[in-house]
């Protein structure tokens, strides 16, 4: 679970400072740096398990597109600071077990850009270092946090960076878990191709394999309708529905399997009927002699329609529901504009049901309340509209001349007042002026024509959106 995120020099990221809950909405106009937001978490995710130079290359934009740039000008350093709350147990690439000895923890990276060197990307900085109960803002029950954290009285951290005084170089240090009075094991950064958490294992740093585990978790979810919509292989009854919404029948028989079918589909059928009442039923079929599995929904005629034949909200909203459902589905859940495929009617259902997948934080964290975590962006005012203020961010573009760069536009992620992320920092605070596309999206607005006034300009409709005036006696 990520709970605070530092950027900058990444992309239009400057000096950015974001808390996560276990739900957060972020909205914003076109091109202000939202989805940004999101290949910063996905980068991280992929400097976790892979070279730098592959993870920089998986984030949308390709490695040359990820430092930030004024003109011609490009930015040499980027850094991130991620809090993070990791399971207290697992096991690594080998299979051993792992048991954290602190599970909640900041990881710090500052990368240079070196296109003269060795390689192009270099770590300057590497550090993992345990945190405190204070770095959770958002309201928890206690129950919720003593189920999954641990504590330790270790203040030195897992992972640090010095200069070596003798030979002037820099080395990252890996630190072993619970054993005191051994030194850290040195790995000089300059020549590492990829971070040193993500070589960490088992026997010897357990917290910062979790750590990595957990990084490893946070996906963007970009779901394909192609990918949605294909069967799978009888022999994929194991798969898990991925980023791209690959093995969503396979996923549902799974469940199928796991649960029972009077569980898992009774639910589907309950979930999709909110969003098309004509759904009667839901099922995978398992076609050996084909060697397929395939998604078939019932509609109120009885007739039983494929995935290739659904339309793309009813899949999308299928693929959430079925994530839902799923205990193995856990981590962080980058969602890019929930709303689309989607009836204004039902974007309510949606989006209620996206806040069920995230953890609730009133309720111990078992099988049937996994540790994950929501975060989706969006320019919808109806997704705005249906959010509680605590889980919203708005992001905008604001000017910033505090760089030897010059002036330029950067993103800011701002809050409501009189919420958890209410800091003494009042700049950090949207103004309600900035409410109103979300609150009255369309102005009113009379064209002289009639023959191209609007549908929202009528007498008739504007009366249907005023509000209804009257008068209350007391007495």
């Amino acid at each position: 679970m990520l709970t605070r995120l530092k950027v900058s020099g990444f992309k239009n990221l400057v000096d950015v400072d974001v808390r996560f809950g276990p739900f957060t909405c972020i909205a914003g106009a076109n091109g202000v740096g939202k989805s940004n937001l999101f290949d910063a978490i996905r980068f991280l995710s992929a400097l976790a398990d892979r070279p730098l130079v592959d993870a920089a290359e998986s984030v949308r934009g390709g490695f040359r597109n990820l430092f930030h740039r004024v003109g011609s000008m490009i930015t040499q350093e980027m850094s991130f600071e991620a809090e993070m709350l990791i399971p207290s147990i697992g096991r690594d690439d080998l299979g051993q077990p792992a048991s954290a000895t602190s599970t909640l923890l900041r990881y710090k990276l500052r990368l240079a850009y070196t296109p003269d060197g060795t390689l192009p990307l270099e770590v300057l900085e590497e550090r993992l270092e345990p945190l405190n109960r204070d770095s959770l803002r958002f309201p928890h029950q206690r129950k919720w946090v003593d189920s999954i954290s641990v504590l330790s009285r270790r203040r030195n951290p897992y992972i640090h960076t010095e200069i070596d005084e003798t030979t002037g170089e820099r080395v990252v240090y890996l630190h072993l878990d619970g054993v005191s009075g051994r030194r850290p094991q040195p790995l000089a950064a300059h020549v590492l191709p990829r971070t040193v958490l993500s070589v960490a294992n088992a026997a010897t740093a357990p917290t910062a394999v979790l750590a990595r585990q957990e990084m490893r978790s946070w996906w963007t979810l970009g779901l394909e309708l192609s990918a949605l919509r294909q069967p799978d292989n009888v022999y994929e009854v194991n798969a898990r529905l991925d980023s791209e919404g690959t093995h969503l029948p396979a996923t549902l028989y799974r469940l199928q399997q796991q649960a029972g079918e009077n569980r898992v589909f009774p639910e589907l059928v309950i979930e999709l009927a909110e969003l098309l009442p004509d759904v009667r039923a839901v099922t995978v079929d398992r076609d050996e002699k084909r060697g397929l599995i395939t998604l078939l929904v019932m509609n109120k005629d009885g007739t039983w329609l494929p995935a290739t034949s659904l339309s793309d909200g009813t899949l999308r909203f299928l693929a959430f529901a079925a994530m839902s459902l799923d205990p193995d589905t856990s981590g962080v859940l980058c969602i890019e504009e929930p709303e689309n495929g989607l009836h204004p009617r039902r974007i309510p259902v949606v989006v209620e049901l996206l806040q069920r997948i995230a953890v609730d934080v009133q309720l111990p964290v078992d099988q049937d309340n996994p540790l994950r975590q929501v975060i989706v962006n969006t320019h919808s005012p109806l997704v705005v509209q249906q959010m509680p203020a605590d889980n919203l961010l708005f992001a905008e573009l604001v000017e910033n001349n505090t760089s030897a760069q010059g002036r330029f536009k950067t993103v800011q992620f701002s809050n409501l007042p009189d919420t958890w992320r209410t800091t003494e920092d009042r700049s950090r605070m949207v103004a309600k002026g900035d409410l109103l596309p979300y609150v009255n999206p369309v102005p009113f607005a009379h064209y002289e024509s009639k023959a191209l006034q609007r549908l929202i300009d009528r007498d008739d409709i504007q009366r249907l959106l005023q509000p209804l005036e009257f008068e209350v006696d007391f007495e």
